[in-house]
């Protein structure tokens, strides 16, 4: 059973590296390693709910005119197209998730294919940053970038780092590529919450330290992600890159 303290913990440590190219699942799984806890995966999705509040802070103008263009059925508009291209890259997302499912589950009590995805993560991040162009998202774009989400269901693998890291590599503009990214984790997090729901007893969930735990990391997802814009805009993403592999490093000698 987990105390309140531990849940907070979780909480912040969720809210700092969920928007950060670090790999918020990663960091969990180490952190419940070294405190000895079992973790239902159930919970570390209810903890992705409170940073998922933090896109439709900072996002809610786009995920209006995404409502609009729904109702409106107007899929030829700049909205239209986008939120085709959101469906199209949920698809590969999805099916990873569900197929692959038991085999992804074990990987949140492997610290070694943890250390090894963050140190694919760091690569990804150094490789990426030069690569900009003043590309426009496509069919094919949205696709690699649904399937490096699904990817990154893999604890080490950063959402956001190999979905904006994809776009940059694609030579699609940052500033897009990064919008495209956070409304792409919306559908993502909403489903990974449903389906880890299905065989859940939430007569048996102590919801006081659950809600503690995502007010948590909703509060520190704000400033994560905050500081996240700023580096992608700044260039920076490759200062990211040794932090994984230092970390990533780490955990690869450790279990070793």
């Amino acid at each position: 059973m987990l105390t309140l303290l531990q849940v907070i913990i979780l909480g912040i440590v969720q809210g700092i590296t969920e928007w950060l190219p670090i790999s918020s699942s990663g960091h969990l799984v180490i952190f419940q390693q070294l405190f000895g806890l079992q973790v239902p995966v159930f919970f570390d999705v209810l903890l992705h709910l409170g940073t998922l509040a933090v896109i439709f802070v900072f996002f809610w103008k786009d995920i209006l005119k995404l409502l609009k263009a729904l109702v409106r059925r107007d899929f030829n508009s700049e909205y239209g197209r986008l939120l085709i291209f959101i469906v199209i890259g949920s698809v590969p997302t999805a099916l990873i998730g569900i197929l692959f499912h038991e085999i992804l589950v074990s990987f949140f009590s492997n610290l070694l294919v943890v250390g090894i995805a963050l140190i694919s993560t760091g690569t990804l991040l150094l490789l990426c940053e030069d690569r900009e162009n003043d590309k426009k998202l496509t069919l094919k774009d949205s696709l690699l970038i649904g399937l490096a989400q699904g990817l990154a269901i893999i604890p080490g693998i950063s959402r956001s780092g190999a979905t904006i890291g994809t776009g940059l590599l694609r030579g699609i503009n940052r500033e897009k590529v990064t919008r495209f990214s956070f409304l792409l984790s919306i559908p993502a997090i909403i489903g990974a919450g449903i389906f880890e729901s299905r065989n859940v007893d939430w007569s048996t969930v102590e919801w006081f330290p659950v809600i503690v735990g995502v007010v948590v990391s909703g509060i520190f997802g704000y400033f994560s992600l905050k500081l996240l814009l700023k580096f992608v805009q700044e260039r920076k993403l490759r200062w990211f890159s040794w932090y994984c592999w230092v970390i990533g490093v780490g955990l690869i000698i450790w279990v070793i």
